[in-house]
């Protein structure tokens, strides 16, 4: 691909997906997936394809999802039935899938191809709001849960030069995830139901860690984090931020470019990573 009038590389990205219920009522964080894929498009063009690592999507080994279509699929119940009648059928990314798998060779990693599709709702929630045209070839990537946090830096790094050519790299996830805490009362909080104290602390630690490259602390936050366990009782929803993060590289600090809340303690942040992520935070920022 010709990528010399792309105008810089692009920044890879963790986004919070949230519940399914997004793709329904939106409230600020579909705002802002609107506001961002118009800013990607406006300052880095538009991706030649998309890479998504989801925390719905995992596996006992890394591997590339390359069928040649994608549908939505409807990996959750008990939602409204509206959710059901989404779409997002998208292209598929098979030969970007032969190159990546060269990549990870080249960097001593295992990444097997399967000719199969489909994209969970970590994946097709966003990119509804981000790309709404499903238009741009997706490729996801489901990675290891069991794998930590420095293996799953070591993934993005495989991936870092696909930035420059064109290739939107995103984790999806949630940077806190504990469900249990929604239903602690018996019953489910409002949407905009006061932060909890430990959710406000966990994801202040995570801006401040990330803002001075403190990457000791963000590989080990299970022992490092305010009440990382009580946030992640198991971490699969936050390991894609580390894929994301690898691919945008270590020299670069990471840029929380939107923050938010549901339910009190189910964060809606989201951050960018290489060396286009500051500029494209100061894009981002309220006025």
């Amino acid at each position: 691909m010709d990528t010399s009038n792309r105008p810089s590389p692009l920044p890879s990205l963790f986004l919070s997906h949230g519940s399914p219920m997004t793709a329904l009522e939106g409230h600020e964080t579909g705002q802002f997936w609107r506001q961002l894929g118009a800013s990607l498009d406006a300052n880095y063009g538009r991706p030649r394809a998309i890479v998504v690592v989801s925390a719905h999507t995992s596996a006992r080994q890394p591997l590339l999802l390359a069928a040649a279509r994608h549908e939505a699929i409807y990996d959750f119940g008990g939602f409204d039935p509206r959710l059901y009648e989404l779409r997002y059928d998208a292209p598929g990314a098979p030969a970007l899938a032969q190159e990546i798998h060269g990549l990870a060779a080249a960097a001593g990693l295992n990444l097997q191809v399967l000719p199969q599709g489909g994209l969970d709702h970590g994946i097709w929630v966003p990119l509804r709001s981000l790309y709404p045209e499903a238009d741009i070839p997706v490729l996801p990537l489901a990675f290891v849960a069991s794998q930590s946090p420095a293996q799953q830096f070591a993934l993005g790094a495989a991936l870092r030069s696909l930035s420059e050519q064109g290739v939107l790299i995103i984790g999806s996830g949630s940077l806190t995830h504990n469900l249990s805490l929604l239903f602690s009362s018996g019953q489910m909080p409002a949407y905009d139901a006061p932060e909890l104290p430990t959710s406000a602390e966990f994801r202040t630690w995570w801006s401040q860690r990330s803002t001075a490259l403190d990457w000791p602390a963000l590989l080990d936050y299970r022992q490092r984090a305010p009440h990382a366990v009580a946030m992640h009782p198991s971490d699969e929803h936050l390991l894609p931020w580390y894929v994301a993060a690898g691919a945008g590289g270590r020299e670069h600090a990471p840029q929380r470019i939107h923050s938010a809340l549901s339910y009190g303690c189910l964060a809606m942040d989201a951050y960018a990573f290489g060396p286009q992520a500051e500029a494209l935070a100061a894009r981002l920022a309220p006025p």
